[in-house]
């Protein structure tokens, strides 16, 4: 019996020559990148490197001075960042955003509400928009914790809030920027295993220094230093670069 042929996945978001020059800085200098659906990937590099800066300019929070994004084969480059969310884009900052006045149930309420009334995922009864809140916190651990303030919670459980909002979202490309900053060894062995589970359901790019976290999850990864891409492969073929050792990891990494 003959042997399958492997299906190749087609990318889902594909960039090209992206850039981003405040002044005579470039923070992200003519980078072209892939990420196919189903993938997790991670972005690693040394504090500067411009990966937060080249994320933003995917979620759209920061346009860009020169490059295209694609998404789904669509062009988004000039689509603003709420659109770029009904398109199916989520994305967790490196710093903390919940809404510290409200509670932690009323913070993944409004992600949910966002998703249905942008017409996403049509109109939802009562009992089944407490159904999704619920769900998504008890993915990240919160569920218990859903009528407290969120500016309450310990900054890791706020990151684990942020990660709920964006899973409420149904996202179909999840961007986690940094998501284990604040984290206990138990939380990070949980969140482990939370992007495990989440990433038969969609792709995730993962923006992490958190070395043993990255080898886990990422199938690829790239690595960016200076605001350029200087190397991508597995996490065995990263770890075992020389020019990733000197840029950025210092010596071999233990899976």
């Amino acid at each position: 019996m003959a042997a399958m042929t492997p299906v190749s996945r087609e990318p889902l978001l594909s960039v090209r020559g992206l850039s981003r020059h405040f002044g005579g800085l470039k923070a992200v200098d003519g980078v072209d990148f892939d990420v196919p659906a189903g993938q997790v990937r991670a972005i690693i590099g040394p504090n500067g490197a411009g990966k937060t800066t080249f994320v933003g300019m995917i979620c759209g929070r920061i346009p860009p001075s020169a490059g295209t994004i694609r998404f789904d084969g669509a062009d988004i480059t000039d689509m603003p960042a709420h659109r770029r969310v009904l398109a199916g884009i989520a994305y967790t900052f490196q710093i903390t955003s919940v809404f510290a006045n409200l509670s932690v149930r009323d913070n993944v309420a409004l992600a949910v509400q966002r998703r249905h009334v942008g017409g996403k995922g049509g109109r939802l009864s009562p009992r089944a928009f407490a159904a999704e809140i619920g769900a998504a916190l008890a993915r990240v651990g919160l569920a218990d914790r859903a009528g407290e303030t969120a500016g309450n919670l310990a900054y890791g459980h706020q990151r684990l809030l942020e990660v709920a909002m964006g899973l409420a979202l149904s996202p179909r490309l999840l961007i986690l920027d940094e998501p284990t900053q604040g984290l206990s060894d138990a939380e990070i062995d949980g969140f482990i295993g939370l992007v495990r589970e989440i990433a038969g359901e969609t792709t995730v790019l993962l923006i992490e220094h958190n070395m043993p976290v990255v080898m886990a999850l990422a199938e690829r990864i790239t690595v960016m230093d200076q605001g350029r891409v200087i190397a991508e492969g597995t996490p065995a073929e990263v770890r075992g670069n020389r020019t990733v050792q000197a840029a950025y990891l210092g010596a071999p990494v233990d899976a």
